[in-house]
């Protein structure tokens, strides 16, 4: 085979199937024959051309599961038929000066899988070693494509805190990131509050492991949770920084919310709040492959799943435009190959 398939985007949501010229592998990359690859809102910032130059063709996607067809030069790590896993940050350069302090995230010579670099909507995809996230046997290519970014991007944020055993830890939000949000805070032994708007998904939540809800459309639910006691952390995962603006009211002294939510509107700061307390706000962009690869391991060990629907990935067009109206419950994987 010479070619590949490819969706690629250019423009804002200009989708267009193209054939591509496969190639060896550059030095220090693999080149993938694409399993499953997961649809993120994150996926956006390729397909609404939300770049640095959206009339350049790029690929999305970055909850990436396949098999290492073929190795560049120096490469000895990894192995040919190895199943990895690719994430948005796709592999630090381990050259600049915030990988020389041990800041990979912040590596200033990283690819964004998806955007700035072509991604998983596709037959091939080409990544950094660096990058590469091993995937366990026991969990199915499926299942384990939204814990690359969705799975990462909570576990990461939960286990990144200072919290006591049986903290109250507050998930906002009960979607794509919230209902993996709601089950590694109660795997990792906390007392957990699901906050949503209604009161339909009170059933659900309780079912992932909240042992209390809050309707915030019926109550004020920073005021709710003070009622609970306060909340040692409270994770905010909804893409909305209005609703995002209440929650700090919630904390207990020395409480902190963390956004893991892509909001473009701003958070709204009632500075008392903030100061009384010693309460603080605080962001997580994502973690390394590393850090991935244990959130994969915590998930497949503890029973953590995505709520995922699957559909070919020749229809990742229509997967991406009902994942953009909020129609998946929650995840939605695209079966690129068999």
């Amino acid at each position: 085979m010479s070619t590949y398939r490819a969706f690629e985007v250019t423009g804002s949501h200009e989708f267009a199937l193209v054939n591509r010229e496969l190639h060896p592998p550059a030095p220090g990359q693999v080149r993938l024959r694409v399993l499953t690859c997961g649809v993120c809102h994150t996926d956006m910032f390729a397909a609404e051309g939300i770049r640095a130059d959206p009339s350049q063709p790029v690929v999305p996607g970055h909850e990436i599961v396949g098999v290492i067809d073929a190795v560049g030069d120096g490469v000895s790590l990894w192995q040919v038929g190895e199943r990895v896993g690719v994430s948005y940050l796709g592999g630090q350069c381990n050259e600049c000066d915030n990988c020389r302090r041990g800041d990979f995230i912040h590596c200033t010579d990283q690819p964004q899988t998806g955007s700035s670099v072509d991604g998983g909507y596709a037959e091939v995809v080409y990544a950094r070693t660096s990058g590469l996230v091993r995937i366990p046997e026991d969990i199915s290519a499926v299942d384990a494509a939204p814990l690359l970014c969705a799975g990462m991007t909570t576990y990461k944020a939960l286990v990144g805190l200072d919290l006591r055993p049986g903290a109250l830890v507050a998930i906002q939000g009960i979607g794509g990131l919230g209902h993996l949000g709601l089950q590694y805070a109660r795997k990792l032994g906390h007392r957990v509050v699901a906050i949503a708007r209604g009161t339909e998904k009170a059933p659900l939540a309780e079912r992932l492991g909240a042992d209390h809800y809050i309707d915030s459309a019926a109550e004020d639910p920073g005021a709710a949770l003070q009622r609970l006691g306060g909340a040692d952390a409270i994770i905010a995962t909804a893409a909305s920084g209005a609703s995002m603006s209440p929650l700090l009211a919630g904390l207990a002294p020395r409480g902190e919310l963390v956004v893991v939510g892509a909001a473009f509107d701003p958070i709204a700061v009632n500075i008392p709040d903030l100061l009384g307390g010693g309460r603080r706000i605080s962001s997580f962009l994502g973690g390394t492959a590393a850090e991935t690869e244990q959130t994969v391991a915590f998930s497949a060990r503890n029973g953590v799943r995505a709520m995922t629907e699957t559909m070919p990935w020749t229809e990742a067009p229509k997967a991406y435009g009902r994942m953009m109206a909020g129609d998946a419950r929650f995840r939605i994987v695209l079966e690129v190959a068999a």
